[in-house]
């Protein structure tokens, strides 16, 4: 073409190096046919899934003994299933986006995530209880037991739940195509719809874990060998520190990469939780089995916090 005739190309396409022709541009998105960061992801999930499916495996097979009945066994189960579904929520995060992956990805996120801090706060709850409760004329011990934790989880979840119904009804998320950021690429990506309802589910997530890790830092000096306090006190100071540092990365990113942002977020946190609270008592189940005894747990004082 001359300067004459010159024609605009359509959204689509691009002109090539010679401005002679229009030709297509490239899509932009997560692809597992082309980019090695879903790879990395792929095998990350379903590595942290299998781990979490093995402990389940090892909770039940071990359920009646002295550490897992004195960590609360069913918030512990609530805990792991949670954060299961956690982790596979990141593959809806992969491949190319549509309307409904948008939609779910974020608010089944939320949800999960929601249960999986809120069991970790009532685990703190019933710590700092058992804790009270073993002070010469204190009352707390009535309020130890399942119904609280219960209560705890039904509660917190039920607010994120009505965050997620409140943003689906109002504005929900929806596949984007954004023509205009890079020349020669067409980023495929999903519009949160309503940002508001985006960080107030991050929001409502981070003031969870600095409840938790508020109450598991007071508490974190119990005169106990296994101290599960100290354990959610470093897995709520994790999960703060790499989503504070994930949002300016997030918002300073687009495309694809913002994406892989939010999921590394999500993998980092969710494997943070449960390696810093499951991982020393799977330890103990199968490295140190002589602690795992009612009658060391008795002289430690670890049975008061069931």
């Amino acid at each position: 073409m001359d300067g004459q005739n010159c024609q605009k190309c359509p959204e689509d396409q691009w002109p090539d190096d010679k401005k002679i022709k229009c030709i297509p541009k490239t899509y932009e998105f997560l692809s597992y046919n082309t980019d090695g960061m879903v790879i990395f992801f792929s095998i990350g999930t379903l590595f942290c899934s299998v781990v979490t499916l093995f402990t389940v495996g090892n909770f039940i097979t071990y359920r009646d003994t002295p550490l897992v009945k004195a960590n609360n066994r069913t918030v512990s189960f609530i805990l792991l299933l949670s954060l299961f579904l956690s982790f596979l929520t990141i593959f809806l995060f992969l491949g190319r986006p549509v309307d409904i992956t948008c939609m779910l990805r974020q608010i089944l996120f939320g949800i999960f995530f929601t249960i999986a801090v809120s069991s970790v706060l009532a685990k703190t709850i019933m710590v700092y209880i058992a804790f009270k409760a073993t002070k010469p004329n204190i009352s707390w011990r009535k309020w130890m037991g399942v119904k609280l934790s219960n209560s705890v989880i039904v509660t917190c979840s039920s607010i994120q739940v009505l965050i997620g119904v409140i943003w689906l009804s109002v504005c929900p998320p929806f596949q984007d195509v954004d023509t205009q950021s890079y020349s020669g690429k067409i980023i495929i990506q999903c519009n949160e719809g309503s940002v508001i309802a985006f960080y107030s589910m991050l929001g409502y997530l981070g003031f969870l874990a600095a409840v938790s890790f508020v109450l598991a830092f007071m508490v974190r000096t119990l005169p106990d060998s296994f101290n599960e306090a100290k354990y959610i006190t470093f897995s709520m100071l994790l999960f703060c520190s790499v989503w504070i540092s994930m949002i300016p990365a997030y918002m300073s990113t687009r495309g694809k990469y913002m994406v892989a942002v939010e999921i590394f977020a999500i993998l980092t946190s969710c494997a943070g939780v449960f390696g810093c609270i499951f991982c020393p008592k799977l330890y103990i189940l199968h490295l140190k089995p002589e602690l795992n005894s009612r009658k060391f747990m008795q002289e430690k004082g670890i049975l008061n916090a069931r």
